[in-house]
């Protein structure tokens, strides 16, 4: 019985602990940049898109296609840096559970 018991707090624990992890993440916010720093985009912790910036510098109109291609490397390069804090923090959080690689926790 009292296993149950101390398996029923840390399952508490845990869920506490979770909830302070969503939160942090949510208020997460990356940088994502591409062509030396032309494009940069801004992140939360969700990967949606909460700003965006362009070079002046950019701004021809027979270079239209190079600006849509930097603009989706950068948002490429936020999201990957997003998903890489939540692994880690998720890796911290998890330590010593017996969790599957790759098992994405519910975010």
């Amino acid at each position: 019985m009292r296993d149950i018991i101390g398996m029923m707090g840390k399952v508490k624990e845990m869920q506490a602990k979770m909830e302070k992890l969503q939160a942090e993440i949510a208020a997460l916010e990356v940088d994502g940049t591409s062509g030396g720093g032309l494009v940069t985009v801004r992140l939360d912790g969700k990967g949606h898109l909460k700003s965006l910036k362009i070079d002046p510098s950019l701004f021809k109109e027979d270079d239209v296609e190079i600006l849509e291609d930097l603009i989706v490397a950068a948002h490429k390069d936020a999201k990957e840096k997003a998903e890489a804090v939540q692994a880690e923090k998720t890796r911290e959080l998890t330590a010593g559970l017996p969790i599957p690689p790759g098992m994405k926790l519910p975010f």
